[in-house]
């Protein structure tokens, strides 16, 4: 599981771009957002790098982040 601090989120709209772009790497990940603290938390087995990359495509760009 990973938890990353994602900047450029606002609204429902963002919080399913992001779960969107996370699942375009793994599909059956889970992805849950929080809005107020930018944080996102991520169950997946996906490779962290692809998970960043995918997310700063989607122009969310990762600013930190931890395996938990």
């Amino acid at each position: 599981m990973y938890e990353l601090q994602v900047e450029g989120m606002s609204c429902g709209g963002c919080v399913r771009s992001v779960t969107k772009s996370v699942q375009t790497v793994d599909a059956g990940a889970k992805v849950e957002v929080d809005l107020k603290s930018r944080k996102v938390r991520i169950d997946t087995g996906a490779d962290l790098q692809a998970v960043k990359s995918a997310l700063a495509d989607a122009g969310y760009p990762v600013t930190a982040s931890a395996v938990v």
